[in-house]
């Protein structure tokens, strides 16, 4: 773990996009794959986030992406789950099946199996949208153990979201 990933960084940064969301009356989302729910939690332990945090939607299979991030079985098959065009339909599918106008979304390989030569173990792609915008997704490789990869996936999701609450 290093200082930028630290529970109180981590803390400091959703504390941060808590206050812009509500200064400027967002209402994000998250969709976690990978996370499994981490992003929201750490969002959610922020007293009052009830009035800026929508929901957070965990879907680790390729039909809970289908169902409730609306992400296509022929996006999953051609690229897998891991991939640019499936985050960008997770996060796009998160803000259209809810009230939300900021989102996130990530889907990555955080071991300690499940990785191949393509997509090695701590690859991750992570997207941001506002309601009304195009959606950002950019890959990550992060290095480490299980925890050390979501730990920093969390990180960066959230560095992230913190350019679209302001």
């Amino acid at each position: 773990m290093t200082p930028e990933t630290s529970d109180p960084a981590l803390q400091t940064l959703a504390a941060g996009i808590g206050e812009a969301a509500r200064l400027n009356h967002h209402m994000l989302v998250t969709a976690e794959s990978c996370t499994g729910g981490w992003i929201a939690k750490t969002l959610t332990d922020i007293a009052g986030s009830s009035a800026w945090f929508e929901c957070g939607i965990v879907a680790y299979s390729y039909e809970a992406k289908q169902a409730l991030l609306s992400v296509r079985p022929q996006t999953l098959e051609q690229f897998g789950a891991v991939s640019r065009e499936t985050v960008i339909e997770m996060v796009s599918g998160a803000l259209a099946n809810t009230g939300a106008t900021v989102a996130v979304a990530v889907t990555g390989i955080a071991g300690p199996g499940g990785g191949t030569e393509g997509k090695p173990v701590g690859t991750v792609w992570i997207a941001w949208k506002r309601r009304g915008g195009y959606p950002h997704a950019e890959a990550f490789h992060f290095d480490g153990d299980r925890e050390a990869v979501r730990r920093q996936t969390v990180a960066a999701a959230l560095h992230g979201l913190q350019t679209l609450t302001v």
